[in-house]
């Protein structure tokens, strides 16, 4: 396989073009209040100034879209004029708004007009599924008359968690709902010949995610679109972890020439995704060759890499970005990481850690845990070091923790357990999709989770 870029169109994001033979961009999002101008100047100042592109602002009502225009005031003032991006779910006032202030506007078909996913079973006969696709093009066609008329840019960012009842009752929870739900707005795109778009679909799980987009990436070309494409694998967790599961998911698709710009999603201070998105970019030639490599000499259904790298973190992200489209495939599920300088026993624990994020081998507990927004509800990091520090040796487990319910608890519906954001400083408790304890006081949640846990382990033993 030689590595060759998929040719997009070009979407302008203020000074910044995505797509075509322009670089890959890198981006990020800010985890402060949107009301707080100070704060979001202070943190898009630290991530710009760590390589960021784009810079991403969630406005989940209207005070804060307009807050945007005295965040981008105030940072154009101090010399930066990086493009800015709102962030809206479940109100589509609040893109109109912020799309006369920002650079980009993200909205989700998930909740654009749909209303929030409710995991119940709908029925729609064909007239009334046309009838709510009347809805979706009578409210987005005017959104996309104030973007043309200010030169404001606009991304369709799916996620695999908040796929709207409608979708699902037709498809299911499925790679094709995923792109149908996308699509539905594209083709009002493509009719009304409003151009500038980005696109992302995204899932925590790594599988979903690189056969989603791909999938999408064929229907498009059926369709003759081919808008520049946005990376991530959503709620992917922190440290190593955070890192890997990354770059197996974004990874997968870089070797292959998809993706014009990205977002690595760290439960992090959000200017740490920036140096780990640029290594991941910067990797593409080296890592697409080592895959075409290695799956020409796949033996015993084993995938064998060698690196000699000095540094642990590229280390990791190369392994995991060279293998990861084969494991997926499942063109093996074994996999030998060689490097002189580290020692057999941690190089087995990186090999083990990549095939759990390509969903193959489970050796250790799994965090579902989101990058945090101006949405989140509590302390996260704090949260996520504590749960840690409490389940790390229930091998197999799968733990989701969310800030707050736009992708939780759906994005983390294949977790065992779900810690999620219901009000400020108020958690709700999952098993499974099924809330089974609601609003518990934040100091005293996460041992309501650990009781939960203990309970059904003891449950399961009688």
């Amino acid at each position: 396989m030689s590595y060759q870029r998929r040719l997009s169109s070009v979407a302008q994001v203020g000074p910044v073009a995505i797509g075509g033979s322009n670089p890959i961009r890198i981006q990020s999002m800010t985890t402060t209040d949107t009301n707080d101008t100070e704060a979001c100047v202070a943190q898009a100042k630290r991530i710009i100034d760590a390589g960021g592109e784009l810079v991403r602002f969630t406005t989940q009502g209207t005070r804060e879209a307009l807050n945007m225009r005295n965040i981008s005031e105030r940072l154009k003032a101090d010399g930066y004029r990086t493009p800015l991006v709102a962030d809206v779910h479940f109100n589509p006032r609040v893109a109109d708004v912020a799309a006369c202030y920002c650079e980009k506007v993200r909205v989700n078909p998930g909740n654009y007009v749909d209303p929030a996913r409710t995991f119940k079973q709908l029925e729609y006969t064909d007239e009334e599924y046309q009838a709510e696709l009347r809805k979706i093009d009578e409210r987005f066609v005017p959104f996309l008359h104030i973007c043309r008329e200010h030169n404001t840019a606009i991304r369709i960012g799916v996620n695999h968690g908040s796929l709207s009842d409608r979708i699902m009752s037709r498809y299911g929870d499925t790679p094709a709902g995923i792109v149908e739900s996308c699509m539905e707005f594209l083709r009002i795109c493509q009719r009304e010949q409003f151009d500038n778009v980005v696109i992302s679909i995204k899932a925590s799980n790594t599988v979903v995610m690189v056969q989603t987009v791909r999938l999408l990436v064929t229907q498009m070309d059926r369709e003759q679109m081919h808008y520049p494409l946005h990376l991530g694998v959503t709620e992917a967790g922190e440290g190593e972890d955070g890192r890997i599961k990354s770059a197996v998911g974004i990874g997968a698709l870089l070797t292959e020439g998809i993706g014009d710009t990205i977002r690595v999603s760290l439960s992090e201070e959000p200017e740490c995704e920036i140096p780990v998105a640029r290594k991941l970019v910067d990797s593409i030639e080296e890592c697409a060759r080592i895959r075409s490599e290695a799956e020409q000499h796949i033996t015993d259904d084993t995938i064998v890499v060698e690196f000699h790298e000095t540094d642990w973190e590229s280390l990791q992200l190369k392994a995991a970005m060279a293998t990861g489209a084969l494991l997926i495939d499942r063109k093996a599920h074994q996999l030998v990481v060689r490097n002189e300088g580290f020692d057999d026993e941690r190089l087995t624990a990186l090999a083990d850690a990549i095939l759990q994020a390509a969903r193959i081998k489970f050796t250790k507990t799994e965090y579902i845990s989101c990058p945090g927004c101006g949405r989140t509800l509590y302390n996260l990091q704090d949260t996520i070091r504590r749960i840690k520090e409490a389940t790390t040796g229930m091998k197999g487990l799968k733990i989701g923790i969310m800030g707050c319910i736009v992708n939780g608890p759906g994005e983390m519906a294949d977790a065992d357990y779900g810690y999620v954001g219901a009000a400020r400083g108020k958690i709700s408790l999952y098993r499974g999709k099924e809330c089974v304890e609601k609003n518990i006081p934040e100091e005293e949640a996460v041992e309501h989770l650990l009781q939960l846990i203990n309970s059904d382990q003891n449950k399961s033993e009688v």
